[in-house]
């Protein structure tokens, strides 16, 4: 292998490992849910993805979470959350409010309906 191969090849791995990093191991700064009347309640914008894409809130007080979707990709047009048998349609301009209690402890996914947008609601203890 020449030295130009060699190099070639270094960059190539590079740039593999920090995609694989980039989309699936990066981690978040937590944005916390502010407490409104009885909800939790944060706003997350729906633009090439989740911002934030972190949501830190507390187990067993109800949650509202509320989705503007400014983008026209049919994959950010639904969220869902497995783990809480929650899904939302989102209409691109018009803000949904997602509305659950919580009630296990833990890091728990939320995503569009193909997977590719990808977020994240830790429940932590009271």
């Amino acid at each position: 292998m020449t030295w130009d191969q060699g190099l070639v090849t270094f960059f190539g791995i590079f740039l593999i490992v920090w995609i694989v990093w980039f989309f699936w191991f990066k981690p978040g700064l937590g944005s916390f849910a502010m407490k409104k009347g009885k909800f939790q309640e944060i706003s997350i914008l729906v633009q090439g993805g989740y911002t934030p894409d972190t949501v830190i809130v507390k187990k067993g007080s109800p949650v509202r979470l509320n989705f503007l979707r400014q983008e026209t990709s049919t994959c950010s047009d639904t969220v869902v959350f497995p783990d809480f048998n929650k899904s939302a349609h989102l209409p691109e301009g018009e803000t949904v409010a997602v509305e659950f209690i919580p009630d296990k402890i833990g890091q728990f996914e939320f995503t569009c309906q193909m997977g590719m947008l990808r977020g994240r609601l830790i429940v932590e203890e009271p």
